[in-house]
């Protein structure tokens, strides 16, 4: 996977390769690193660097879609793929229609809702498994469903439309 995550002005490009089940190769700009990665529960990762060092880090949805990483406690806010929306939603907190779209590659695990449905902010819409993890996508504030446009199964691209809430 290959994304951009800006933070405090610079745009860095980032590449996640799996080399295999929990052993990552990790490339940010020109710098590369190996690490074994290990969920610990509650969004919490371990990370294992090649000399040993170990990180904790923590990724956390932060206000209008972006993203906080916590490592080893600093906090940093980032916006991933230039979209200060994420992949939540295309349009304004506050009005228009959300437009749900895939943040990366993957298969439609779930989907979770259908049209005419009411849902709540944080409601969960879609599961998307990406690179082995489910990542489950959900409303950015109240409204109803209006278009679900992906099945079950399905493969998605970057950036595809999933759920339209308005």
């Amino acid at each position: 996977m290959r994304t951009s995550i800006g933070h405090a002005g610079q745009v860095r490009t980032v590449a996640v390769t799996r080399l295999a089940a929990d052993r990552f190769r990790i490339e940010v700009d020109d710098h590369l690193v190996e690490a074994d990665v290990r969920r610990l529960g509650d969004g919490d990762l371990s990370i294992r660097l090649a000399d040993g060092s170990t990180r904790r880090v923590r990724v956390e949805r932060g206000q209008a879609g972006e993203r906080v990483v916590s490592v080893d406690g600093v906090r940093v806010t980032t916006v991933v793929n230039g979209r200060s929306a994420g992949p939540q939603a295309s349009g304004s907190a506050a009005a228009g229609p959300q437009r749900l779209v895939a943040p990366m590659p993957g298969r439609v695990v779930r989907v979770l809702v259908t049209p005419g449905q009411a849902v709540d902010a944080r409601t969960p819409l879609v599961v998307v498994e990406a690179m082995k993890m489910e990542n489950e996508l959900s409303a950015s504030r109240a409204g109803t469903v209006v278009d679900v446009s992906v099945t079950e199964g399905e493969s998605v691209e970057a950036g595809r439309l999933l759920v339209t809430v308005e």
